[in-house]
């Protein structure tokens, strides 16, 4: 009688896995899923998600079209609006938002009312990256300590924007003697404006994104690399001789508070869902996503695009934002300051 409940039950479990299985493939057959990028087209966090985007679908059960749609504004805080208050929750979209608009709330008050970032369901990152300042060779200020001495003129866009943000930063940490100027749409239009003179250069540039976007200003040693931000120096910049930020920060305060803002780079390219969407459709895309990662085209097609990936799931972004907005008092508010303009 036992072999018997037990046979049963095995053929009740594989039917429901089954029914499981169609039914998601039921759902997204013939469906589009939109990629919806909080950036220009053309800067970095656009040329990742459309990479992805290329990918993801094979891995969606019924094979849905991943059409990418470029929402930018106010440092992806309009695509993350949209999607935390518009978006259908059912699965069919996917956000791809700046770490700064997840990072918006804890730093920006302003930002406070457009959407909790914490409430948003993480589908995990393709990348972890560290940030730079640079300038063409063309500018006076060849070296992170020329800034210290000379003035320099920075393009940057809105605020929860990594290229003012980082200029910031370093202006009210460390002294550099920075004017910058937002309201750029893009980093593509900041690299114009360096050409032109317009500007000596940027900060809160993904080092990825530098090599997929400008791979000739490196090649032809057009660019002066000033000084690195992250957690821990990357090997590669070190390399080349770029400093670490942390090496010229004497305060402990300003250490921690530097710490928190650069620690957003954790969820360099992350990927998101609205809240409340289906639980089912969720963990479908994380494990789509995190199977694209592995994928041997994916990344060759990463590697032809020049774009860095050191991918981590949905669980691991998830707790690392809930750990970040969970910030002591004196650390955030010392935070909000260093990234005031």
């Amino acid at each position: 009688m036992f072999v018997r409940s037990a046979g049963i039950m095995g053929i009740l479990t594989a039917l429901g896995v089954c029914a499981g299985a169609a039914s998601a493939q039921d759902f997204y057959a013939g469906k589009t899923v939109d990629m919806l990028i909080g950036a220009d087209a053309g800067g970095g966090y656009d040329i990742y998600a459309r990479t992805v985007g290329r990918h993801i679908g094979k891995y969606i059960p019924g094979n849905p079209a991943v059409v990418p749609r470029n929402m930018p504004g106010a440092g992806s805080a309009i695509a993350g609006s949209h999607i935390y208050t518009v978006a259908p929750k059912d699965g069919t979209i996917i956000g791809a938002l700046m770490p700064g608009a997840i990072m918006g709330r804890l730093l920006d008050e302003k930002a406070a009312n457009l959407f909790d970032p914490t409430k948003f369901i993480y589908v995990g990152t393709a990348d972890s990256g560290t940030r730079v300042c640079l300038t063409l060779k063309s500018s006076k200020i060849s070296k992170y300590t020329d800034t210290f001495t000379q003035t320099a003129i920075f393009g940057a866009s809105a605020a929860g924007g990594a290229t003012r943000d980082y200029a910031a930063l370093h202006k009210n940490v460390n002294g550099a003697k920075l004017n910058i100027v937002s309201g750029y749409k893009g980093t593509t239009d900041i690299f114009l404006a360096m050409e032109r003179s317009e500007v000596d250069g940027l900060c809160g540039l993904d080092w990825s994104s530098l090599k997929s976007q400008k791979p000739d200003w490196l090649r032809d040693n057009k660019v002066n690399l000033l000084v690195q931000d992250a957690l821990e120096p990357d090997a590669e910049l070190t390399k080349l001789g770029v400093p670490h930020v942390m090496s010229f920060i004497k305060s402990e305060a300003d250490r921690k508070a530097v710490a928190l803002v650069v620690s957003q780079q954790v969820f360099g390219r992350s990927y998101i869902l609205p809240p409340g969407t289906n639980p089912d459709r969720v963990k479908i895309l994380r494990d789509a996503f995190m199977k694209t990662m592995a994928d041997k085209d994916f990344l060759a097609d990463a590697e032809k695009a020049r774009i860095a990936i050191t991918a981590s799931d949905g669980d691991t972004v998830q707790k690392v934002v809930i750990d970040l907005h969970a910030s002591s008092k004196d650390v955030v508010d010392r935070a909000k300051k260093i990234v005031e303009p």
